[in-house]
């Protein structure tokens, strides 16, 4: 087998001093399913139990476990289930196919597969963080590239901060070229929205605050919470940014 080096040539990104995740794109079932996250110190490979219902995978039995798992902060997680799945790399026409037992974990997230240890050992793969690229040895012995997908690193990046909002539906299940599977279903992951501004989901009233601002309230705050919330913006006016000159040192 070739060595697997990395060079500058490898980078692919707009700035080299980004720590964005290595999210990629991977085919399952003629499907090519984006949001896939590349995580090392994962000792499982998980398949999210939503991602799991939208690839409709009738002809592939799920192994039932319900042993929970813990994420490092400590929190148990919720199993449905093991099954083992032919997945396909691709980089441009070439392609390798490693099987591998996906743990289905139901829980939220911003990705649809999280790939860990044991699939990147299969696959023989080597991840460079720095040029955000992973490399592994194809069937016939060519070295293959996949980079990660920036657009859609900081889609589910943001997504995982703003995860309390209001959620829209987009799709990230594609077909491949020459696949003949019809899409369907919609996104496999409702945390991801779309690039659409955020709106009001009730009627407001505006609240003005002693620095000649105004923000808005919704109406369908009782009288006690209006009460609460309104004494609380008053009295911390100053700590809120209205504008970008608020911002002292930050680029605009």
């Amino acid at each position: 087998m070739p060595p697997i080096i990395f060079t500058d040539d490898d980078f692919h990104g707009l700035d080299h001093q980004q720590d964005d995740p290595m999210v990629i794109t991977v085919e399952i079932e003629n499907y090519a399913v984006k949001k896939v996250l590349v995580d090392q110190g994962s000792s499982v490979d998980i398949l999210y139990w939503a991602t799991y219902q939208k690839l409709q995978l009738l002809d592939t039995p799920m192994i039932p476990y319900d042993e929970p798992i813990y994420v490092f902060f400590g929190e148990q997680v919720s199993t449905r289930g093991y099954i083992d799945l032919h997945t396909v790399f691709r980089e441009g026409t070439q392609t390798k196919t490693i099987p591998i037992r996906f743990l289905i974990v139901d829980a939220p997230t911003s990705y649809n597969i999280l790939l860990g240890r044991p699939s990147l050992n299969t696959l023989g793969a080597v991840v460079s963080t720095l040029h955000l690229a992973m490399k592994f040895p194809s069937p016939s012995g060519d070295i293959l590239t996949i980079h990660y997908d920036q657009r859609l690193a900081c889609k589910c990046y943001m997504a995982s901060l703003r995860s309390q909002l209001p959620i829209q539906q987009t799709n990230h299940i594609e077909r491949p070229p020459g696949s003949s599977i019809a899409l369907s279903g919609e996104d496999l992951d409702l945390r991801v929205g779309q690039d659409v501004p955020l709106k009001p989901i009730e009627e407001t009233s505006p609240l003005e605050l002693p620095n000649g601002h105004s923000i808005n309230l919704g109406t369908g705050l009782n009288s006690d919470e209006h009460a609460i919330i309104t004494r609380i913006l008053i009295n911390n006016t100053d700590l809120f940014a209205l504008l970008a000159d608020d911002l002292p040192g930050v680029d605009p």
